[in-house]
């Protein structure tokens, strides 16, 4: 039998990798209580992505975002024929997670919504369905008032998700950029996935803090496909679509303009 690509093993696993870590820490604050604080759950995102990164490097660039793969294309000599192929491979591997976390945390999590009087599918639900995908503001294990929702509006919560994915691909194409003589080297993956982390404590309590379309799309699926049927493309209107798909590709986009117009010349001189 012939083997996979290994671009397709490094995208696949990698997100994988980034998911399970990441939705994980999310699975164990909610439903268990493990972590306490923003700050808890941002650190293991952080050293998940930069285990993933290790994990998938040499093999695939370790893009594990669709947002990054876009920006390689635009900004990037990332051949534009693989950009589908590799969003494809990264919502599969992000699927996985979420079939795998649901595996794990299945138990803990019908008891939470039992002992919180959540009936899965119903209004409120996304208390339970948001250890998969996103919500602003965050729900933080409650269903989402009135009052609540007035924390964030659609057009802020597009604007924290733009510019979040758009600090975080700039700061990917610099310390990636050999010419940059500051750039981490050994420590590359370290300062990507401590930026992730300093982007979610920032940004986790307002919307989430995706930068990631797939990390968002694929658990969301699963969500709906797992009992919460309509909830997760409901609570928050389109904003599955803007807020969490398409605030990333544009602000990943003006993250590599920022590096080609701003920094790009200066590492080159």
């Amino acid at each position: 039998m012939q083997s996979l690509p290994k671009w397709v093993v490094g995208e696949f696993f990698g997100t994988f990798l980034l998911v399970f870590f990441g939705c994980g820490s999310v699975c164990a604050a909610v439903l268990t209580g493990a972590q306490v604080g923003i700050f808890q759950i941002a650190i293991v995102w952080g050293i998940g992505i930069a285990i993933a990164i290790h994990l998938s490097g040499s093999l695939s660039g370790a893009h594990l975002n669709p947002a990054v793969t876009l920006s390689m294309a635009v900004w990037s000599d990332f051949p534009k024929k693989r950009v589908l192929p590799y969003m494809a491979t990264q919502f599969v591997g992000a699927f996985a997670a979420a079939a795998v976390l649901y595996f794990v945390f299945g138990d803990a999590l019908r008891m939470y919504e039992q002992t919180n009087g959540i009936v899965r599918g119903a209004a409120g639900s996304e208390a339970s369905a948001m250890v998969f995908g996103e919500f602003f503001p965050s729900p933080c294990g409650k269903p989402l008032t009135e009052a609540i929702r007035g924390l964030m509006t659609p057009l802020a919560a597009f604007g924290a998700e733009a510019i979040g994915t758009a600090i975080l691909l700039l700061v990917i194409f610099c310390v990636t950029d050999e010419r940059n003589n500051s750039r981490p080297k050994i420590l590359t993956a370290a300062a990507i996935g401590l930026t992730v982390t300093l982007l979610i404590s920032l940004l986790g309590p307002l919307t989430m803090a995706c930068f990631n379309p797939a990390r968002d799309f694929a658990p969301r699926i699963f969500s709906s496909l797992a009992g919460w049927g309509v909830v997760p493309f409901k609570v928050n209107g389109i904003g599955w679509l803007t807020v969490y798909i398409v605030a990333p590709f544009i602000g990943g986009l003006l993250g590599g303009l920022l590096y080609r117009f701003f920094f790009k010349p200066i590492y080159g001189n």
